[in-house]
C-alpha cells in the first residue's frame, strides 16, 4: 500500500529499522487514509465532514478500531482502499507509540473537517500557515514524538512544523493547475508563483536546519530523502517544470545512500 500511495515516502520508510518502520508506516498510511477522504472528488462536503469527525471521535485513546472498520465499510465502493483499511494501519503501529499516531491522526482528521467546512478558503498568509499546519506541519510534530520514543532524539518543534509545511508547500505549487480546476485556490490573495516559491523556500530552509539537528541515526535517514526531493522539485518548478521523473527520483535517492 505504501508503494501504491507514495513513491516519495515508500523508499525512506522501507529503509527504516524494524519497530520504527512499522510506526512510521502506520502513521503515514493513517494520515493518507484521511487525506483521501478530504480530497475526494465525488463525496459531498457534508459527508466528508461527517466521516472525518467520526474518525476523530473513534480514534480517541483507547481507540475503537472495530467501529472505525464498521463505519467505513459501507463506503468501500466509493473510497480508496487505503481509506477503508484505516483500522489496519492503526493496528500496525507498535503499542508503545500508538497513542502518538492515533492522537495526531484524530487531530488532523478534525482539522481537515474544519477546512472542508471552510471550503479551503485561503485569503491571508495566516490562513496558508493554518492550512499547511493542519495537513503537514503537525506531521513534523508527530514524527518528532516518534523519534523521541524510538531513541530519545530531541528536535525543535518550530523547525519540525516547518519541515512538514515546506513539503506541503511544494505539493501546492506542483498541483496548482489541478487544484484550480476543482475550484480550490491555496494561494493567499494577491499571490502568484513567485510569492509561493519564496514561502516554500523559507520553510524548507528551516527543514534543512531541522535535519541538521538530527545528527545521524534513523530519523535523519528518513527525513533527508523527502527534503532532498522537495528541494529538487521546487527548483524544477522555479525553472518552469513540474514533476520529477521516476529516474530523477531514484538518482537523487541513490546520491544520499
Amino acid at each position: 500500500m505504501l508503494k501504491k500511495t507514495s513513491r516519495t515516502f515508500f523508499i525512506p520508510i522501507d529503509r527504516l529499522v524494524p519497530g520504527l518502520k512499522e510506526a512510521v508506516a502506520s502513521a503515514y498510511l493513517c494520515m493518507r487514509a484521511i487525506d483521501e477522504i478530504e480530497d475526494h472528488e465525488e463525496l459531498d462536503d457534508e459527508l466528508k465532514i461527517q466521516l472525518l469527525r467520526q474518525i476523530r471521535d473513534l480514534l480517541v485513546v483507547p481507540a475503537d478500531l472495530e467501529s472505525v472498520k464498521a463505519m467505513l465499510a459501507p463506503y468501500q465502493d466509493r473510497l480508496p482502499e487505503v481509506s477503508v483499511r484505516l483500522h489496519e494501519w492503526a493496528m500496525l503501529c507498535p503499542a508503545t507509540v500508538s497513542e502518538v499516531v492515533l492522537r495526531y491522526t484524530a487531530k488532523m482528521s478534525d482539522q481537515m473537517a474544519d477546512w472542508v467546512k471552510r471550503g479551503w478558503s485561503i485569503r491571508t498568509v495566516e490562513d496558508l500557515d493554518g492550512y499547511t499546519y493542519s495537513v503537514a506541519g503537525m506531521v513534523g510534530e508527530m514524527l518528532s514524538e516518534i523519534w523521541l520514543w524510538f531513541d530519545g532524539t530531541k528536535t525543535d518543534p518550530v523547525k519540525a512544523v516547518a519541515f512538514g509545511r515546506g513539503l506541503q508547500a511544494v505539493n501546492i505549487l506542483r498541483n496548482r493547475e489541478e487544484d484550480l480546476k476543482r475550484g480550490v485556490d491555496f494561494y493567499p490573495e494577491g499571490w502568484g508563483n513567485k510569492e509561493m516559491i519564496q514561502y516554500t523556500r523559507r520553510n524548507l530552509a528551516l527543514g534543512d536546519a531541522y535535519n541538521e539537528e538530527l545528527r545521524g541515526g534513523p530519523a535523519l535517514e528518513f527525513c533527508k530523502i523527502p527534503l532532498k526531493l522537495a528541494h529538487a522539485t521546487l527548483n524544477l518548478i522555479a525553472a518552469g517544470g513540474n514533476k520529477l521523473t521516476r529516474q530523477a527520483v531514484l538518482k537523487l535517492v541513490n546520491s544520499l545512500s
